[in-house]
């Protein structure tokens, strides 16, 4: 609105000249262009100038971008690290947890489920049951709400 009216009072000058006759501008709104343009300095800000212009925000319908939480931390899955991958396995039947439930990336899901073979192949984990060690650790995500459920 404030860009229409600052060509209109340009212009203004210009129509009249050329057609006296002729009602191409209605003279209310030569009249309000001319009091806006008069009154508005070079150093006011548009938006304290005009109420009416809308402000700059960011999107508030934008939904917050989940990060894994292993690149969060910058965190490496270790074969060594058996406390960190306890996290990742089921307490019941030692299965190791899908990407839909860990909320972790593609690459670190692999690097997860190759470092929990690999310590289970150096007997450093159980494969069938999940160690009572660790059955009281803090939980990383709840399997119970996957963060993309099942379809059914």
């Amino acid at each position: 609105m404030f860009k229409l009216t600052k060509v209109i009072a340009q212009n203004a000058s210009a129509l009249s000249g050329i057609s006296k006759n002729a009602r191409l501008l209605s003279t209310a709104a030569v009249r309000y262009s001319s009091s806006t343009a008069t009154t508005n300095s070079p150093s006011a800000n548009a938006i304290d100038s005009n109420p009416d212009e809308p402000i700059q925000i960011s999107n508030p319908f934008e939904k917050e971008r989940k990060v894994c939480i292993l690149c969060k931390h910058n965190i490496t899955p270790d074969y060594k690290n058996v406390k960190l991958l306890s996290q990742f396995q089921s307490p019941y039947t030692g299965r190791i947890y899908g990407r839909h439930i860990t909320g972790l990336c593609k690459q670190k899901q692999e690097d997860v489920e190759k470092a929990i073979r690999r310590a289970q192949h150096c007997a450093l984990m159980p494969t069938y049951h999940k160690d009572l060690e660790f059955l009281k650790d803090p939980k990383l995500f709840d399997p119970e709400k996957p963060i993309r459920p099942h379809k059914y």
